[in-house]
């Protein structure tokens, strides 16, 4: 193969082939799991805020967590795009459909948001660096590129871990601390 970007676009083709093969029952089984890893995560570290997100069909469904933590006290963000970035505002209803199909609250200008303790971010899938291969657009990488250090933990989460053995990521994508996911599937570049 080509240069590195080419690699990765392939990488990104592949693994979202893989991940839209996903029976709609399997994935529910899996996200039911997943959820369980997470709360277990998030009981072990008992942070005070959380960023997760609301989740794309490809994408590990935690919106069944957002009550629980709420009910709990943790101050849960969602992103929020802005420009070519992102920016965590509280979840709050009511949600309205976006670009690319995404589902965001309708934020207050007001609330500034402090320190976010884990950050759970979807993942297309990784290399040896455990940085994120997402699916090309850069949000994550620009608002974490600049807010690192209001960043606790980064978690990144997939049904199935689709894996370069060939590092295809580069300095600017963001690095995750741990991973949780469904079986690893190893993507040759």
């Amino acid at each position: 193969m080509g240069s590195r970007s080419e690699a990765k676009a392939h990488f990104r083709r592949e693994a979202l082939r893989i991940l839209r093969r996903i029976p709609r029952g399997r994935a529910r089984i899996e996200d039911h799991r997943l959820r369980r890893e997470v709360m277990e995560y998030i009981d072990r570290l008992a942070p005070r805020s959380v960023l997760l997100y609301l989740p794309l069909p490809l994408e590990v469904d935690l919106r069944p967590i957002i009550k629980q933590l709420r009910k709990r006290g943790i101050d849960v963000f969602v992103p929020f795009m802005e420009g070519k970035s992102i920016r965590p505002v509280k979840y709050r209803l009511p949600l309205q459909k976006k670009a690319y199909g995404i589902y965001e609250p309708k934020i207050s200008r007001q609330y500034r948001v402090g320190k976010i303790d884990i950050a759970f971010i979807p993942i297309v899938g990784t290399d040896p660096t455990v940085r994120r291969i997402g699916f090309g657009k850069g949000f994550y990488d620009r608002y974490f590129d600049k807010e690192k250090k209001r960043i606790g933990r980064v978690v990144f989460l997939q049904r199935r871990l689709c894996y370069s053995p060939i590092v295809l990521t580069e300095a600017h994508d963001v690095r995750g601390d741990d991973i949780i996911a469904g079986p690893m599937i190893l993507i040759q570049p």
